[in-house]
């Protein structure tokens, strides 16, 4: 009975870690480091050292306590869109590209992270080609490269 319980134990969790996301951790950190709750503030803050949690197996760095304490009590409020890869990449080619932590929009209370370097900057391009098509493109195309890892 005790063999039994441990083998369905490890295939539920095999089953739970199958369906983590894959998450943008360039840096070591998501939204490399930068505080996922201030651009909720219209705030680009550089996360403190002092103030990491984890949430989803992947680690978060806060400006504050203040910010993290809000992080912990709400954390599916803060985490990027798309496991913080460029929003702009995963709806026009369902492909994952890092991102510019500096360049974001919060749209429907959801944060979403872009690439905005050597002259492409993808917010721009998501606004000028339709940013709620290539939004409800991007909700597929994640289904899809969530599936294959």
């Amino acid at each position: 009975m005790k063999k039994f319980l441990t083998l369905l134990f490890l295939g539920f969790s095999i089953i739970i870690n199958s369906q983590q996301i894959d998450y943008n951790t360039n840096k070591g950190f998501v939204a490399e480091g930068y505080d996922v709750t201030a651009y909720f503030n219209n705030k680009v803050l550089k996360g403190n050292k002092k103030y990491v949690t984890t949430h989803d197996n992947v680690k978060y760095k806060f400006y504050s306590q203040e910010n993290l304490e809000m992080f912990k009590n709400n954390p599916d409020k803060y985490v990027p869109q798309y496991g913080g890869y460029c929003a702009y990449a995963v709806g026009a080619k369902g492909e994952k590209v890092s991102i510019d932590p500096e360049t974001y929009e919060i749209r429907d209370g959801k944060l979403y992270l872009f690439y905005n370097s050597w002259g492409i900057n993808t917010l721009t391009k998501w606004n000028d080609e339709g940013a709620e098509d290539l939004k409800n493109k991007a909700d597929v195309f994640w289904q899809k490269i969530k599936r294959k890892n």
